[in-house]
């Protein structure tokens, strides 16, 4: 008996804080859904379900959706960034390289630092659920507009 508990106290002390706290549920359609700013895209961009970690936790994400033409100004993400596809057709693009076609159920990595751009295709829109972390309380550095011609048109 004096085992177990010995051996629970060690657990618990080398748990984090947040380890006690409770589940949330954030409902869908709790939230306000918020334009896409046009400092940070172009074209009719909506965002919606924002969460982000708490305590020690990093992780922030959105549902992002875009219409027909629309996509992200260039920008990088300090430890990365993931993106699932769950409709439409859109697009990502690396700096200096070509653009490239992605679809439901795909999911997309970009590595930390890399300078990129992710949008919808010209005629169909496109929803993604996009996951950064934070690193010193930022998640993304916003840069210049894709122009047309970086988009194809």
């Amino acid at each position: 008996m004096k085992f177990l508990l010995a051996t629970a106290a060690t657990i618990a002390i080398a748990m984090p804080a947040y380890a006690n706290s409770e589940v949330v549920v954030t409902h869908a359609g709790s939230q306000p859904s918020s334009a896409g700013s046009a400092d940070n895209f172009t074209g009719q961009v909506r965002v919606d379900d924002r969460f982000q970690g708490s305590g020690e936790a990093r992780i922030t994400g959105a549902t992002v959706t875009f219409e027909p033409g629309a996509r992200t100004a260039w920008h990088t993400h300090p430890l990365g960034q993931t993106l699932i596809v769950t409709a439409g057709v859109g697009l990502v693009q690396e700096w200096g390289g070509q653009a490239r076609e992605i679809r439901p159920g795909d999911t997309v990595w970009i590595p930390p630092g890399v300078k990129h751009w992710h949008g919808a295709r010209p005629a169909v829109g496109m929803s993604h659920i996009a996951f950064s972390e934070a690193l010193d309380g930022k998640t993304v550095t916003w840069m210049e507009q894709v122009s047309d011609e970086q988009y194809g048109r």
